[in-house]
């Protein structure tokens, strides 16, 4: 059985709505046959899209301290050493993944820890992947910790389409691997920046699957 996220109720509900509207409208005003399928299939092919973005399926996590997990789904866009500048203000290996529309947009917690640090930021829309989306972009910026890696932190981007990140994570309490973190809508990327010592088994342009893929562990 299919699972939405909670974030995607009334939408889809209201797409719901508007879909069998549409639907209904074509069947009594519109006389061309050719013409009524034609609407019809664009109506049903938009919900499709709604009802795939919001899906959120079941994922089996199995609990490692020793192991950061992939937030999301997507594919691995960036691998390199970079300076942090909101929170470490040092240098961090940075691991970025970016989610296209038709991936599952749930963000799941990478490891379980304490959160301590929770701050989201306005910013603009620029596509998820510009070189400047981590700094300029809306964002929620998130660090965990716990005592296999210290500190870790994850940054969930709005792209062109996303319009509102939503961020569960609340500075001082203790989460669980795999657990839902919060969502992005429409398009985005996660950020995250691990310590430099950090062995990751992912490589740039993998495609990984949220709440189930190592993509680091401790040596």
């Amino acid at each position: 059985m299919i699972r939405f996220h909670k974030e995607g109720y009334k939408i889809i509900v209201i797409s719901l709505v508007l879909a069998i509207t549409g639907i209904f409208l074509a069947e009594r005003f519109i006389e061309t046959l050719w013409l009524i399928k034609t609407i019809q299939i664009l109506i049903l092919g938009f919900l499709i899209i709604i009802l795939q973005f919001f899906r959120n399926p079941k994922r089996a996590t199995s609990l490692n301290e020793n192991h950061i997990i992939a937030p999301v789904d997507g594919k691995v866009v960036v691998i390199e050493e970079v300076e942090e500048p909101e929170y470490f203000k040092d240098k961090r290996l940075q691991v970025s993944i970016f989610m296209s529309p038709i991936n599952v947009h749930v963000t799941r917690y990478a490891m379980s820890g304490i959160v301590k640090y929770s701050k989201y930021h306005p910013g603009k829309y620029l596509v998820a992947w510009h070189p400047k989306a981590s700094t300029d972009n809306e964002r929620t910026t998130i660090v965990l910790e716990n005592s296999s890696f210290g500190e870790i932190l994850y940054r969930q981007i709005a792209g062109a389409l996303a319009k509102r990140i939503v961020n569960y994570a609340r500075e001082g309490e203790t989460v669980v691997q795999g657990t839902d973190a919060g969502f992005i809508k429409f398009g985005s990327r996660v950020d995250l920046y691990l310590p430099l010592n950090t062995k990751l088994a992912v490589q740039l342009g993998d495609t990984v699957k949220g709440g189930t893929q190592v993509i680091a562990e401790k040596k």
